[in-house]
């Protein structure tokens, strides 16, 4: 692939963020993309993923799904419109780099741009990249991992050189590093609402807010609690939060789920709580081409014939040949773009899984269904 030109710094930058000088995004099979830095001055690597979604680019950056991963917006103008803290979907971002066309400011607080966010953090930005050719190009040789190189280093081999030997993702341990370490609790503790425990893989906000919006008292625990903390006597319901890597690494979590299944209490998987639980349930999990990450993933239920927009972040699917016939869990969603499973249900006992975000943030919101759902069948136990 022939490298474009090197963009003009004042034209792909907004003045009032200010740029850090000339930059390069390399690609693992030797395409490079030059650009002009807006983030942290460093340098980092992760596997590039393409993300739709016109707006939403602050929760996007702290959604801990993210994590280990260079996020490519496709939408031209990113920055536009400032950040908000309540929107931040998690303590900090978790991306690794992050890829725009144009990088504006919409707000003269420095606070409120989201170059500040990104510097803060220590995660470096670049602008000026194509980013719908560079998405063209990721649809047509799969996934594939990359850097961002430290401003004013414009060395094209050593850049190649770099992004070859960016650690693939399937080998790194992503949960240890976006789950707490403490035990927290939300909602009123002294209301009469059912309490729900959520296992933090990578949780976002929004979906603590959704679950306290229906009148529950959430408690929310690492992803190393143990089976004793998380059917604890006053426990009415358990989440399987979202989170970023791959589930086949994630034995110890199978195996809990396993032991919650067989109790029998409500259950809610969402993304890679959803791959956790059909792994569980004797399912394979396999690596999709590309992943599908935005928010407009049309999603179509089976038993109710309903399609509803969805968004999504994740890598992985349940593979639903897989499923075991006598598992108890069938196929409840399909995802309508390329056939794969967006969700389970066991025919019996109160289980549901997602692999899209209900909660959106960003994206639609035609499935917080989902969340009544899952309070109605707490309720009702």
């Amino acid at each position: 692939m022939i490298a474009p030109p090197r963009p003009r710094a004042s034209a792909v930058v907004d003045p009032r963020i200010g740029d850090l000088g000339p930059a390069l995004l390399a690609l693992e099979d030797g395409s490079v993309f030059p650009g002009v830095a807006f983030g942290a001055p460093v340098g980092a690597g992760g596997d590039l993923v393409v993300n739709t979604s016109q707006t939403g680019y602050q929760e996007v950056c702290t959604d801990p799904s993210y994590a280990g991963q260079i996020v490519v917006m496709t939408y031209p103008l990113i920055g536009n419109y400032g950040r908000l803290m309540a929107d931040d979907q998690s303590v900090r971002p978790w991306l690794r780099g992050l890829v725009v066309a144009n990088a504006t400011a919409a707000v003269l607080d420095d606070a409120r741009q989201l170059a500040a966010l990104l510097r803060g953090a220590g995660i470096p930005a670049i602008a000026g990249v194509d980013t719908r050719a560079l998405a063209r190009h990721l649809r047509t040789s799969g996934s594939l991992r990359g850097v961002i190189l430290e401003p004013g280093t414009i060395d094209e081999p050593a850049a190649r050189r770099r992004a070859g030997a960016v650690p693939r993702w399937e080998d790194q341990d992503f949960v240890g590093l976006v789950s707490p370490a403490a035990v927290t609790e939300h909602g009123q503790s002294d209301a009469p609402g059912p309490l729900v425990a959520i296992v933090d893989f990578g949780l976002k906000a929004n979906i603590v807010r959704s679950l306290v919006h229906r009148g529950l008292r959430v408690r929310v625990l690492p992803h190393t609690a143990d089976v004793a903390a998380v059917l604890a006597a006053d426990v009415a319901g358990v989440v399987l939060s979202p989170g970023p890597g791959d589930p086949a690494r994630l034995d110890g979590p199978v195996a809990l789920v396993r032991s919650i299944i067989a109790d029998g209490r409500p259950l809610l998987g969402i993304c890679l709580g959803h791959q956790i639980v059909g792994r569980a349930a004797g399912a394979e999990t396999s690596r999709l081409r590309f992943g599908h990450h935005g928010a407009n993933h049309p999603v179509r239920d089976v038993e109710l014939g309903r399609v509803q927009v969805t968004a999504q972040n994740h890598e992985v699917q349940v593979v639903g040949a897989s499923l075991p016939a006598g598992s108890g869990f069938h196929v409840s969603q399909v995802n309508l773009n390329d056939g794969s499973v967006e969700g389970l249900r066991h025919r019996d006992l109160p289980i549901e899984t997602v692999q899209y975000h209900p909660e959106g943030a960003p994206g639609p919101l035609d499935a917080l269904a989902v969340f009544d759902r899952f309070a109605a069948a707490v309720r009702r136990l």
